[in-house]
């Protein structure tokens, strides 16, 4: 189950993961997937700011307010595009720093229950899953993401490494 105090350390940490681990690299390793089809460091970022503009908050009062009666919108892969297109590195850790921390705030103001965690929402592509399944879903994605990013930088010296590849 979802413990506010446990698994928001991970939510309040990535921002600082991901500054401390892309801040200050040349633009080549924030523009570095590990083959077609992957997602680079930037396009990861993009992607996690877009997912705290229209995913884990606004899913979160959906399921406080609506429970499963109203279906979430089902979450736009490709809705990052505009971020990632617009924006450098640098400017993508400010506001996914900023954003994290509102929607953070916002998530301490509820006040979370056992109760209100396990009200259930429904997934458009899922079916129904409580607020405690969606949160724990936040901060693996978290956890996903920065494995991620740490693979398409480590891909570009897959051939650098020689025999020392294993």
């Amino acid at each position: 189950m979802f413990d506010l105090q446990r698994d928001e350390a991970v939510l309040r940490q990535t921002p600082r993961v991901l500054r401390t681990t892309l801040e200050g690299l040349p633009p080549r390793w924030w523009n570095a997937n590990y083959g077609e089809g992957t997602r680079s460091p930037r396009e990861v970022v993009a992607h996690l700011i877009f997912g705290e503009r229209t995913d884990w908050i606004p899913r979160a009062r959906i399921i406080l307010e609506k429970g499963e009666s109203a279906v979430f919108e089902p979450f736009d892969r490709g809705g990052h595009a505009a971020l990632h297109a617009e924006n450098s590195m640098p400017r993508l850790l400010d506001p996914f720093e900023s954003e994290r921390e509102a929607n953070l705030e916002v998530l301490r103001s509820f006040a979370l229950t056992p109760a209100m965690l396990a009200k259930r929402g429904t997934h458009p592509a899922l079916g129904p899953a409580t607020l405690s399944h969606m949160l724990s879903a936040w901060v693996v994605h978290d956890l996903n993401h920065i494995a991620q990013i740490c693979k398409a930088l480590a891909y570009q010296h897959r051939e650098a490494v020689g025999p020392c590849k294993q």
